[in-house]
């Protein structure tokens, strides 16, 4: 009866949208691997697993929202770094309070620096934000590309040819069918490569032209 009163409040606020509803934590657990979820709103006391549980089960959980009928848990809670804690029974205004704190922290993780470039990659199920000029190079691997940047190496399910539609082409250049890299990363080429960050990566001959020209446009 909860679970179906909380529902209702999502399908109702303007924020939100249901992508799914579970009876315990194993079914969430599982289901979380194959939904990409901003905010769980999760009861604490539930059969088998309790919700604290789960939440040391995830890798990476998405914004939580706690509920439950015992204030003792509040204390606890935090430990979890929780977006709010509801107690039963749930007023409306109390909903939407921790809605607002839940939108207001999504959009502060999300916060765009308009003066950096970016993209939206989908890599392990997850939205992952990248800064273009963190790109070093793009290398084809088979049905996935990795995307190369200082911090880590990104694989990602997608063609050279459809994300390099995504790129700026005053900023990326495609050299070889294998590598598209960042104009700004090459420190220097010759005639079969290009070295980025003391890596040899190679270059087509009929691309050679075209990256001479491209370098001296950046």
């Amino acid at each position: 009866m909860q679970r179906m009163a909380v529902a209702k409040l999502v399908n109702n606020h303007p924020h939100l949208a249901l992508v799914a509803e579970y009876s315990n934590a194993i079914e969430a657990k599982n289901g979380l691997k194959n939904h990409e979820v901003d905010v769980i709103f999760l009861d604490v006391e539930m059969p088998i697993i309790s919700g604290f549980d789960l939440l040391e089960a995830l890798d990476n959980p998405p914004q939580v929202i706690l509920i439950t009928g015992k204030p003792d848990y509040a204390l606890k809670a935090f430990d979890y770094d929780v977006t709010d804690y509801l107690h039963k029974p749930i007023t409306l205004a109390r909903f939407e309070a921790s809605v607002k704190r839940a939108v207001a922290k999504y959009e502060q993780i999300n916060r765009i620096d308009e003066d950096e470039e970016h993209i939206f990659v989908k890599s392990n199920l997850k939205k992952r934000k990248v800064i273009l000029n963190d790109i070093k190079w793009i290398e084809a691997l088979g049905d996935y590309i990795k995307l190369v940047t200082d911090e880590a190496n990104i694989v990602i399910l997608s063609t050279m040819k459809s994300f390099e539609k995504q790129l700026p082409a005053e900023k990326f250049l495609r050299i070889h069918k294998s590598y598209i890299v960042n104009l700004e990363k090459i420190e220097k080429f010759n005639s079969k490569n290009v070295e980025v960050s003391g890596r040899q990566i190679p270059l087509s001959r009929n691309k050679k032209t075209e990256l001479a020209e491209a370098l001296a446009n950046v």
